[in-house]
């Protein structure tokens, strides 16, 4: 009889997908136009102001007021979209391209309920996820229990993509500080508008993972509780470009190049101790603890070829408190066979919220 460690086969699964995805010749790689010169040295002197001394003072963020039109609507639920100009300050607006200019939420929401009865959960865009639509089917089952689900389109993403970008290959590493930076203050300004003009009484936000670290990037700075869910995801991206697969994706060539130009000459290896520099800005266990960490919890794969498992438990022993929940898979599977996990996850963090208004 054959015995087959499925574990392994999960993380094969992975790699797989990983070579497919990354190392044929069919996609461009990440960061194919190089580092992203003065916008990159902007980003990391704006990231190093996120930090625990300045989180309070970012509130409340800029208001914002979306359009909204309906898309359809059923005896209990109905889905609307909206559009608003990104809260970004100037600095970071003139940065980003035109096309991420005006940010597009999904916002599916149980009728007959008044808000103050109900909670909604902002989900934020894994690596490539540039619809609605996958974020909407894992919400959907939720409706039932007075859970709405607010979708974010990521700028760089969508409708949002600049017109030289392939798929979800972010044309200069800029880029993805910039993506996570205008998210993190998109995210923040729907929780507020949640908050103070729908009046729901309860909020949380989750994200698979690059959308994981931005959840957990978005609960640590809410100056309240909110249930705060990071799926699949790692402590911080130096672990997804410089340990797991998408360092098979990265175009360290190109970024060598580009520090050439510069007159600056570094091997290869000298380039990704570079990527680890910037992308620490990203190490989500420097941000500050999440107001009630008792309703963070964190969905994890055993077997995932892109998140290490001591990168989960790296953000976890950073937040006590939190919990941490394996699932059997690999990064690939997990993201389509768990959803069930993912909604169970949600439903237990919003339990250990108290209602607003109550004591």
């Amino acid at each position: 009889m054959v015995t087959v460690n499925l574990g392994m086969l999960h993380y094969v699964l992975d790699h797989v997908y990983g070579a497919f995805m990354h190392r044929t010749k069919m996609s461009t790689p990440f960061f194919s136009r190089g580092w992203g010169g003065t916008k990159l040295e902007m980003l990391e002197r704006m990231i190093k102001q996120l930090f625990p001394e300045v989180a309070g003072q970012n509130w409340p963020p800029t208001v914002i007021q979306p359009l909204w039109k309906t898309v359809w609507e059923t005896r209990t639920a109905s889905l609307r979209e909206g559009v608003f100009r990104t809260p970004c300050e100037d600095q970071l607006l003139n940065a980003l391209p035109p096309e991420s200019h005006n940010a597009r939420v999904a916002f599916l929401m149980p009728k007959n309920v008044p808000p103050h009865a109900m909670s909604c959960v902002v989900h934020l865009a894994g690596t490539g996820d540039h619809t609605f639509e996958r974020r909407l089917r894992l919400g959907g089952p939720l409706v039932k229990e007075n859970i709405a689900t607010m979708v974010l389109e990521s700028p760089f993403y969508g409708q949002r993509r600049p017109m030289l970008q392939r798929g979800a290959k972010l044309l200069c590493v800029s880029d993805l500080l910039l993506l996570g930076r205008a998210t993190i203050e998109e995210a923040r300004s729907l929780l507020h508008w949640l908050d103070s003009e729908a009046g729901f009484g309860k909020m949380g936000v989750c994200g698979l993972s690059m959308g994981g670290v931005h959840a957990a990037m978005v609960g640590s700075l809410h100056p309240t509780p909110v249930a705060t869910l990071p799926f699949l995801s790692p402590h911080s991206a130096v672990v997804a470009f410089c340990e797991g697969i998408l360092k098979h994706g990265t175009a360290w060539e190109a970024l060598r190049e580009d520090l050439a130009t510069e007159k600056v000459a570094m091997t290869l290896e000298e380039v990704r101790e570079r990527m680890r520099n910037v992308l620490s800005l990203t190490d989500v266990t420097r941000f500050p603890i999440p107001q009630n960490p008792n309703a963070v919890i964190f969905v994890a794969a055993t077997d995932d070829g892109y998140i290490p498992r001591h990168s989960v438990l790296e953000l976890q022993k950073a937040w006590p408190g939190s919990e941490v929940r394996w699932v059997t898979g690999g990064h690939v599977s997990s993201f389509l066979l768990h959803n069930g996990e993912f909604r169970r996850a949600i439903v237990d963090s919003l339990n250990r919220l108290p209602w607003k208004g109550s004591s």
